[in-house]
């Protein structure tokens, strides 16, 4: 058997949405890394469709945002918000759940919506731009392994075609069950919940009628007393007839022995047409991997952390944790930054998805496990609705409240020092180790090119000393870092700082009024090069 060899500085295992976006961030910052996917084209069911406006940022960044917005099968003027029903998804008693459109001011895009598959071929046609950029699709993972200190690994087509890649990095995008993080020796906290779920995609002309009471919702989840907090879950796919739908089932449930055309009708609460175009399962449970790297070896994505599909999380977080890592290898593999700044990656990123999962995903499920076990109409109206509209009312708290940060990193100079998490509050404030919100700029330049792809000082009001400060600086980064000089007024004063270190993820590193004569320390400490004590950083 003839084995093909190749070297490389990256091998991104799996080549779904994550490990193409990994594979941009990088091929964008000029590292050679080489992609292994099982499939030869996107798998064409849909998924991973809630997409953040912190996604988009992320798009924006990758050049793919105008793409991305001429692949939506529902036009951005289409409210992607959702709705909660109970008992059916016609049920007299609903609220809007989820409206990220609430927290737009604090980006610089829009949100979306698109099945995974749509966004998956727009980020593959964007890495085939990218000549660092090496893929191999039809092949599947055969083996992983460190070897002194370099990450090998073996993949084989149907055919028998054999290929090896040595990298000095390999990062698992693989996906719930991972290869990577198997090879890796890594273990996962898991909360199983014990349900087998099925995912349907069918056609129905009558539920686009049915749904037309709901003009500007986008996906449904019906909570139903019976299943004692687990949602019944709608989406549209497009405008057109399609649609998905999530729910718990028997376990013994098979494709052939349940009848789910009589459960849809039931859920919706009308008689509807359906044709079927897939139908799968899966388990329902929470996992999260103790820690994302272990040595040369590294994982993203659904390979890190797994969960069901409440409040549209899992493909944003794994977008996420791909922008947080591709400016570490590249400042790594460039002697720019010690190999210990990698472990920020998991201190940083894993905490913020145990948060998602406990704060959010897990709080969700027990919230409305309690509400249908303490409130039912049949048995006390009044208390029901009274309970119901105090629902109503905080429908969209989790859009307010989930906003990942990563006040407890060690590379996070001065702020609250709290631990990193998910669970956070929008503001304008420039704050260290928080996403950076939007202002307008003097020059009238976008956001996301004043910032760039790698740090950014931004400056407002700087005298001249404090320019001399920041020329040395610069001739001496070795990196692609920048500077941003405009005045202290208009949006801009609402960071509250006339100083702002940006990350290349976009994050806050470190702000302050002054700027010290050895501003080098503080750019250097932001690379975990040393730690600075947060109070005199501050």
């Amino acid at each position: 058997m003839t084995v093909e060899q190749f070297s490389t500085r990256v091998v991104i295992v799996g080549g779904g949405p994550v490990g193409m976006g990994l594979a941009i961030d990088l091929g964008q910052r000029g590292v050679r890394c080489h992609v292994i996917e099982r499939y030869p084209t996107p798998q064409r069911v849909p998924k991973g469709q809630n997409l953040t406006q912190r996604t988009g940022e992320h798009f924006l960044a990758w050049g793919v945002r105008e793409a991305i917005a001429e692949a939506r099968f529902i036009p951005p003027e289409v409210s992607t918000g959702g709705l909660t029903t109970y008992g059916t998804l016609l049920s007299d008693y609903h609220y809007g759940w989820l409206s990220r459109e609430k927290v737009r001011a604090f980006y610089y895009t829009d949100n979306d919506r698109l099945p995974q598959y749509q966004t998956e071929a727009v980020l593959r046609k964007r890495v085939a731009e990218l000549e660092s950029v090496t893929c191999h699709y039809g092949y599947r993972v055969t083996s992983v392994s460190s070897q002194q200190g370099r990450a090998q690994v073996m993949a084989i087509t149907d055919d028998g075609q054999t290929i090896e890649i040595s990298g000095d990095y390999a990062v698992g995008c693989d996906g719930s069950r991972s290869v990577v993080r198997e090879a890796a020796q890594i273990s996962q906290i898991r909360d199983d919940h014990d349900k087998k779920m099925v995912l349907l995609v069918f056609r129905s002309t009558q539920l686009v009628e049915l749904l037309k009471r709901y003009p500007d919702k986008s996906y449904f989840n019906v909570l139903n007393p019976e299943l004692g907090g687990y949602w019944q879950f709608f989406g549209k796919v497009d405008l057109g007839e399609q649609f998905f739908f999530h729910a718990p089932v028997p376990v013994d449930t098979t494709e052939d022995n349940y009848d789910f055309h009589s459960m849809l009708k039931e859920i919706v609460g009308a008689d509807i047409d359906v044709a079927f175009d897939y139908i799968g399962f899966w388990d329902l449970r929470i996992a999260t991997a103790r820690t994302y790297r272990a040595g040369c070896l590294m994982i993203a994505g659904d390979a890190a952390h797994s969960h069901p599909p409440y409040g549209g999380f899992g493909i944003n977080t794994g977008f996420e944790d791909v922008r947080n890592l591709g400016w570490k290898l590249e400042a790594v593999l460039g002697g720019l930054a010690p190999e210990t700044l990698l472990d920020t990656y998991s201190l940083e990123r894993q905490p913020v998805f145990k948060s998602t999962a406990d704060d959010f995903i897990g709080k969700m499920i027990e919230d409305d496990k309690n509400f249908v076990s303490e409130f039912d109409p049949a048995r006390d109206l009044s208390a029901f609705e009274s309970a119901w509209a105090l629902r109503s009312e905080g429908g969209d708290k989790e859009v307010f409240n989930f906003e990942p940060n990563y006040e407890g990193s060690p590379i996070v100079l001065g702020g609250a020092g709290g631990p990193c998490s998910a669970r956070g509050a929008h503001s304008y404030d420039a704050r260290p180790g928080h996403h950076l919100a939007p202002a307008e700029w003097t020059s009238g330049t976008s956001m996301g090119e004043a910032l760039g792809h790698g740090f950014c000082l931004i400056a407002l009001d700087a005298s001249e000393a404090e320019r001399t400060i920041i020329r040395t600086w610069l001739a001496d980064a070795g990196y692609a870092a920048k500077v941003v000089h405009d005045s202290y007024a208009g949006t801009r004063a609402r960071w509250a700082h006339r100083f702002i270190l940006v990350r290349p993820d976009h994050f806050v590193a470190w702000v302050g009024d002054q700027l010290p004569e050895q501003f080098e320390s503080i750019w250097r400490a932001s690379l975990g090069h040393h730690a600075l004590d947060r109070a005199s950083a501050a």
